[in-house]
């Protein structure tokens, strides 16, 4: 074990400590590139989500005017309908009353 610690001297410690450290700063330039990058897509990313939203809430408006419109016809369909059978029965209640006084 003495004859492995007398090969590293101070020299080649540094020299390992300088070669870690220059392996780090490769990995750390890396990491920015990659950040960049990532920057750059989520700033396309996001500026698409918001058209996708934007269209989503345009489309969202127009349909729930068209379902306002329907349903109006349909309360209205109804209520013409109610009042067409509300006329049938006083109709027939009348001609019945008016088929026992004849």
């Amino acid at each position: 074990m003495d004859a492995v610690r007398e090969a590293w001297t101070d020299e080649r410690l540094d020299d390992l400590a300088n070669r870690v450290d220059r392996g780090f700063d490769r990995v750390d330039a890396r990491f920015a590139e990659l950040e960049s990058r990532f920057d750059a897509r989520f700033v396309q990313l996001e500026g698409r989500m918001e058209r996708g939203f934007e269209r989503v809430d345009t489309e969202s408006r127009a349909l729930r005017a068209e379902m306002n419109q329907r349903f109006d016809s349909l309360q209205r369909t109804m209520v013409l309908g109610f009042g067409s059978i509300v006329a049938s029965v006083l109709g027939g209640i009348a001609a019945a009353v008016a088929g026992n006084l004849i």
